[in-house]
């Protein structure tokens, strides 16, 4: 079958929480992004940050769990087989040649590298064109849109990564 390794899922949906408390850290972008939002300290502090990161953490589990059908190759394969019920059978036609095409290439592309390929691909896909079309309706500049993508381009490519590459 096809094997997800939900503590892989779980880490990465952790990154995005790690890597905005780096990236939008007032010495690394923290400063330039709250300029480019409009948003000052005051604003800041007045925020239910328990809420944010909780609800954040939810959304970023959601993300981590998309990040399997677009780094692992096997997910489309198992998911084009998964409504006939003799997938599951390991005597059936299909299960046997499920299994046998499990052994046979369930780890091709299985690395944190090619992971990280799809979540940039997903970031710059995905994540860009959401943001930036955001953003523009929202009358912000170049800098926001950099900021902001640039920090989902990189999560998402170590989110792809964890997914991808950690080992079953």
């Amino acid at each position: 079958m096809l094997h997800i390794n939900m503590i892989a899922v779980v880490v990465a949906a952790l990154v995005p929480m790690i890597m905005g408390f780096i990236w939008y850290n007032p010495k690394v972008f923290g400063k330039a992004w709250q300029a480019a939002a409009g948003v000052d300290d005051e604003k800041m502090r007045g925020a239910n940050m328990m809420v944010i990161f909780g609800v954040s953490l939810v959304l970023s589990f959601l993300l981590a769990c998309s990040m399997i059908g677009m780094t692992i190759h096997q997910a489309g394969v198992f998911s084009t087989l998964q409504a006939d019920p003799t997938l599951t059978d390991p005597n059936s036609e299909l299960g046997k040649w499920f299994v046998d095409f499990m052994a046979k290439n369930g780890l091709n592309f299985r690395t944190f590298k090619h992971g990280m390929l799809h979540g940039a691909l997903g970031g710059i896909m995905i994540a860009l064109p959401i943001l930036g079309t955001n953003a523009l309706f929202e009358r912000k500049g170049f800098k926001y849109i950099a900021i902001n993508c640039g920090y989902w381009i990189i999560t998402m490519m170590l989110m792809g990564g964890i997914v991808c590459g950690w080992p079953n």
